[in-house]
């Protein structure tokens, strides 16, 4: 690993492009990414499967289910204050094709770098306790129930962009941000009504 890969990213774009780079191998895992972003960086690891229930990957069975569990553990260590995150092994060296990946992300590139010029550190007040804890249980909740989703169409994919934003307005430390990501929730509970 290079020493560019040992700092962990700082912003939305640089996360992609990490993921981009693993994707450059004919199959990857997810440890080989998680370990490009540094043992610390539990923010990246929270956007990362959050970022892939909002592509086309989300089609594939059982990977709605697979994303939400590794949200719910990242999002499950950052709430009781850990230094570095612990994945069990299942989940680490759960393979990808590289071009299937590559695909998916290289997609939202665009998005995310229009996205990351406007974000700023606005309302900062989000960012000490309690409330710095309230995004974190949010995709803690997100990711526990991801598994029960799977039979809903696209509510997988709604609490993704959910838990994105809220991941998103914490790496950019902008309490606007996480405002914004309280709103696919408002989504998620009418695809929910819908059904039942």
């Amino acid at each position: 690993m290079t020493d560019q890969m040992q700092v962990p990213p700082a912003s939305l774009p640089e996360i992609i492009d990490r993921v981009l780079a693993a994707a450059q191998a004919e199959t990857t895992d997810i440890r080989t990414i998680l370990r490009s972003f540094g043992r610390a960086s539990f923010t990246p690891a929270l956007l990362l499967p959050a970022m892939a229930v909002a592509t086309p990957l989300s089609g594939i069975p059982l990977f709605s289910s697979l994303m939400g569990i590794l949200i719910a553990l990242v999002a499950a260590q950052m709430l009781a204050r850990r230094r570095h995150l612990w994945l069990p092994n299942w989940i680490l060296f759960r393979q990808i094709k590289g071009h299937v990946l590559g695909q998916a992300f290289a997609r939202i590139r665009p998005v995310a770098v229009w996205i990351d010029r406007r974000t700023a550190q606005r309302f900062r007040i989000f960012f000490h306790r309690p409330l710095i804890f309230v995004p974190q249980l949010i995709c803690l909740i997100s990711g526990l129930i991801m598994p029960f989703l799977e039979f809903v169409p696209f509510s997988s994919s709604v609490v993704g962009v959910g838990v994105a934003v809220l991941t998103l307005g914490m790496l950019a430390r902008d309490g606007v941000v996480i405002l914004i990501g309280l709103l696919p929730y408002g989504v998620l509970a009418w695809l929910v009504a819908g059904v039942f």
